[in-house]
């Protein structure tokens, strides 16, 4: 019994001195802390004003990063969505489940241009990871091609095909960045910016006073070097901000053609057009990947079309287009105004 004591009092004064090593880990008063690695393949970039020491929020990111790839990446063969598009399972989780909802929605307003059905095309061009198919059957692929073929019933996606495969690339990137941005917040942290791969959710406001600023890239092609060459600067709260653009995924077919990364789910070809870049600003992350996405399907006209019916719920936009000789033409939603650097010579829509 005397040995039973003494190991439940070892314990008890284990765990007093791993709370009391927590708590003196933490800043005595909130201050800005930074923290760098690597997310999804890409750069991760946190700046939160916060009592809790930095390597706390990042094992936090690193959790969030291994959970979202086990659910939704085409990269990782044992994740659930691969085992879906293989047809081990039909069970979804939470992430696809949201995911696919958002991509319902986003469908809709794009009159079938955005598709995340589109997995067997983006393979054939030689994107994803896979090796192009020369001379792809476009038509013949384009029979498993269409949001109609799915549909999710009491927790299973249901498929009209089983040949249809599901690509959450154009959206995921933003959604893991809400879930961080979640995540912070209910650590009760009221001023961050989360930046994963250029996309970003902030609220609050940066260590010097005032809004967060985020840079938009200039679009030619070949530009690899991401924040180097910046276009514009948009100072942002409480909002989330993603780019989409075909400068930096693309390559030239045998024709000499430009064959980019987005592709239109309704003709089946590369999206290609005087679009250059859509930048989108938006309450959600998701919503600004995809809808970003779905812009550059649509081209220059379509887009700012969409664009002006999306900005009364919220959905505001950055276009730089290709104009003549060469040089950039801008075209931007009206209330996004007050928060552009420069916008001489630009196109409120």
């Amino acid at each position: 019994m005397k040995t039973k004591n003494i190991f439940c009092a070892i314990r008890i004064f284990i765990i007093a001195l791993a709370a009391a090593a927590a708590v003196a880990c933490r800043h005595a008063q909130p201050v800005y802390v930074d923290v760098d690695g690597e997310m999804l393949g890409t750069f991760l970039h946190v700046t939160a004003l916060t009592d809790r020491p930095a390597s706390e929020i990042y094992d936090l990111m690193m959790r969030i990063d291994a959970e979202a790839k086990s659910s939704m990446s085409i990269f990782d063969e044992a994740s659930l969505l691969n085992r879906v598009n293989r047809n081990q399972t039909d069970s979804i989780d939470r992430h696809i489940a949201f995911n696919l909802e958002l991509a319902g929605r986003v469908h809709e307003v794009s009159d079938g241009a955005y598709d995340v059905t589109v997995k067997p095309l983006v393979e054939a061009y030689g994107f994803a990871a896979k090796d192009r198919t020369k001379n792809p059957n476009i038509d013949s692929i384009m029979e498993f091609v269409g949001f109609d073929k799915v549909r999710v019933e009491n927790g299973r996606l249901i498929k009209s095909d089983p040949r249809v495969q599901l690509d959450f690339n154009s959206i995921a990137k933003g959604y893991v960045v809400d879930m961080a941005a979640d995540a912070l917040e209910q650590m009760g942290i009221e001023n961050y910016i989360v930046d994963i791969g250029g996309e970003v959710r902030c609220r609050g406001q940066r260590a010097k006073g005032g809004p967060w600023r985020v840079g938009v890239e200039t679009p030619f092609d070949g530009n690899q070097s991401p924040g180097a060459y910046v276009q514009q600067v948009i100072s942002l709260s409480d909002c989330a901000f993603a780019t989409s653009g075909n400068y930096r995924r693309y390559y030239i077919d045998d024709e000499g053609r430009k064959v980019a990364h987005t592709i239109d789910p309704r003709t089946g070809r590369s999206a290609v057009s005087d679009l250059l870049s859509a930048t989108v600003v938006a309450p959600t992350c998701a919503e600004a990947d995809a809808f970003g996405t779905m812009f550059m399907a649509l081209g220059k006209d379509k887009a700012i079309e969409k664009a002006r019916i999306l900005e009364k719920q919220g959905i505001l936009v950055y276009f730089i287009t290709s104009g003549a000789d060469g040089a950039f033409e801008v075209y931007y939603s009206e209330a996004l105004a007050s928060t552009l650097k420069r916008k001489e010579g630009f196109h409120a829509i």
